[in-house]
């Protein structure tokens, strides 16, 4: 049995391994923790122990085995919460990261197994994150960030980088909807904001900083 801290931690390393492509530094994991350099090395000491990490000081941290599969089975959980409090409970999705970080921690393989079932088996969440499969597979999505789109180019919304509830809810307000298709009609070359068009006609500007978080296929 691993604490809820070590699973943080676990499901941390994997997310930072899979945007750095590559091995994670101890300064990276305190940042993004908001925890102190000592307690973080602290930390990764145990999780080597319990061979859930390799790890060696000053040279970065990545997951074993056996830690990439925990890591997986917290995001699943996490995902499927955040489906069910979005679909079945009516939750906004600017309003449910925070109480699925504490749901991901009930490890009945069975209650997950029967909410996977009961919300009908999503593949995505409702931010456009891959739900990992009972197996621990990790679909492989290929977007593309809106801020790499050419000019006129049509592409549809499908995922979002940014999970904070002010960015979500300036999304709401631009009615910048998943699944919807946006066409790029000007970018411009001093600060790389764009102006798109929604499908519905309305026209609306992207700045570079939302641009760069949304995802797009």
């Amino acid at each position: 049995m691993h604490s809820f801290t070590e699973e943080n931690y676990l499901k941390t390393i994997y997310y930072l391994a899979n945007r750095q492509q590559g091995e994670v530094s101890t300064n990276a994991l305190a940042e993004m923790t908001a925890t102190k350099a000592a307690s973080v090395t602290d930390m990764l000491r145990k999780l080597a122990e319990k061979q859930l990490i390799h790890y060696k000081k000053y040279q970065g941290v990545r997951l074993t085995e056996e830690g990439e599969r925990l890591a997986l089975q917290v995001i699943r959980r996490h995902r499927l919460w955040e489906v069910f409090l979005v679909q079945k409970l009516g939750f906004g999705w600017d309003e449910v990261h925070e109480i699925a970080e504490e749901m991901e921690h009930i490890r009945s393989e069975e209650l997950v197994t029967r909410l996977d079932t009961y919300l009908g088996c999503p593949q995505f969440d409702p931010h456009g994150d891959p739900i990992p499969t009972h197996a621990g597979q990790m679909p492989e999505m290929g977007y593309r960030k809106l801020s790499e789109v050419a000019m006129g180019e049509d592409v549809c919304l499908m995922a979002v980088l940014e999970h904070s509830t002010e960015f979500l809810k300036h999304l709401d307000h631009s009615h910048l909807t998943l699944g919807s298709t946006v066409t790029i009609h000007e970018i411009n070359t001093f600060d790389k904001s764009v102006l798109v068009q929604v499908e519905t006609g309305r026209t609306v500007f992207v700045t570079h900083e939302v641009a760069k978080n949304l995802l797009v296929s």
